[in-house]
């Protein structure tokens, strides 16, 4: 369980605040991005199931609140009250793989103030990374469609969690696997590996290197060529897959891990498929992104499967979300915020999502949530008085959503580069609240 202290102390603060001026009604928050990073056309929603475990085991430890006692910042009596904290709110949320847009609510939190208060940073925290890291993952495999992809990146994420939430995320988005053995465990994803330069180099001689890793995984020989010569390695290869069939052992794949890696991946197919090796695939890692997949992708490139690791894992591109979760109706009343390039639509809100025929999104519209529009509402009960409503999706039925929703994507916005021009439609509904609430505002 994640500890409560993980948040800012703001948080903390004003709950003291709403505690002295008996301030516990009814409050409304969103989640929403406010505008996509750049050469991004749309974002895939990641992250629910981790916030839904948080709010049900929301709770201070009596460690937090002795800690908090001697912290000097709060009064012994809101201590003692804050202790017997819990989340007893409402959450509506897009499912898991759903893609969206700015300004679309992802997640509503309804609940006392202090209550939905309080968990903002975590929030944000889980759901801006998994959702980062699974919309570069479908880019990945929007850019490579039909090859393998491997998360690579756990030596390069920034810490143990973001380790663990990647190789989670990826894998919603449609990646094949991670060598990630702990998130294997945790999360039942596939786990790829084999070996890394150092085994070759820790042997005298590279063919007696790939000869003993294959009788030590007979049944996953994949081996890393790039150590010293590569198209070398390869003759080596060949050489040994010979002396392996007559014990029944079969060369899965080589791999590349430096270099051009598109003349060496044509060199080696041809000797492969020279010397009959047809069945032996071709893995390529090292640096890769989407637009290096599309690169290879478009060309023909005979590579079967890529390790994506470093640029994935830190979303290296666009590292993070221009996000909010904001106050949005607080004991009945509509809120917004008005500030410079940071103004809100208020009060709760849905977003209906139109499709055409064949299933191609054609348009969303943000409303009120008693306008109903024409149209899928994306935002969908996920927990009542501080309970799930349902059993955990499984990750199989988010992939299928996610493949499900990459399909129904045009053209436009499935590009890597070109803005795709997609407009969020704000309903006459929205409008007219908008209206009203600057005029109780005195903004108008």
């Amino acid at each position: 369980m994640t500890s409560t202290l993980l948040t800012d102390l703001y948080q903390l603060t004003m709950l003291q605040g709403y505690w002295h001026e008996r301030m516990s009604e009814t409050a409304v928050f969103e989640l929403f991005v406010r505008k996509l990073p750049p050469r991004r056309n749309f974002l895939v929603a990641a992250g629910l199931e981790q916030v839904i475990d948080y709010l049900e085991n929301l709770a201070f430890t009596h460690q937090e609140i002795a800690y908090l006692r001697q912290s000097g910042f709060f009064q012994a009596k809101f201590l003692d009250h804050l202790a017997t904290l819990r989340f007893t709110g409402d959450v509506d949320a897009m499912p898991e793989g759903t893609v969206f847009f700015p300004d679309e609510p992802v997640l509503r939190i309804v609940a006392p103030l202090p209550q939905a208060q309080l968990v903002e940073t975590r929030l944000i925290n889980l759901l801006q990374f998994q959702t980062l890291i699974a919309s570069k993952a479908a880019r990945c495999v929007l850019a490579a469609p039909g090859k393998s992809l491997v998360d690579f990146g756990l030596r390069r994420a920034h810490g143990y969690e973001a380790g663990l939430l990647a190789a989670r995320a990826a894998y919603l988005a449609g990646f094949s696997g991670t060598s990630n053995v702990l998130a294997g465990m945790e999360f039942s994803i596939p786990i790829f590996g084999t070996m890394a330069h150092s085994y070759i180099m820790a042997h005298d001689d590279e063919l007696a290197a790939f000869r003993g890793f294959a009788h030590s995984q007979p049944h996953n020989v994949v081996l890393l060529i790039d150590t010293y010569d590569t198209l070398k390695a390869v003759d080596k290869v060949i050489a040994l897959a010979a002396e392996l069939a007559q014990q029944d052992i079969h060369i899965k794949a080589v791999r590349i891990d430096s270099g051009d890696l598109a003349a060496l991946a044509l060199g080696v197919r041809r000797k492969l498929d020279g010397a009959g090796l047809q069945q032996i695939g071709i893995f390529a890692s090292g640096d890769l992104d989407e637009y290096a997949l599309q690169r290879f992708y478009d060309q023909k490139i005979p590579i079967d499967g890529f390790g994506v690791g470093t640029k994935l894992t830190t979303s290296n591109d666009a590292p993070y979300l221009n996000c909010a979760y904001k106050l949005q109706e607080y004991a009945g009343i509509p809120r917004r915020k008005v500030s410079s390039g940071k103004q809100t639509w208020p009060g709760r809100k849905q977003v209906y999502r139109r499709r055409d025929s064949n299933g191609i999104l054609t348009g969303d519209t943000l409303t009120t949530m008693d306008d109903r529009q024409e149209g899928e509402a994306l935002l969908q009960p996920v927990m009542r008085d501080g309970k799930r409503i349902r059993s955990p999706e499984s990750l199989e039925t988010i992939r299928k959503r996610i493949a499900m929703e990459l399909d129904s994507l045009p053209a436009g916005l499935k590009a890597l580069d070109e803005p795709s021009g997609h407009v969020v439609e704000i309903s006459p509904a929205l409008l007219e609240l908008t209206r009203q609430t600057d005029m109780r505002l005195g903004l108008n």
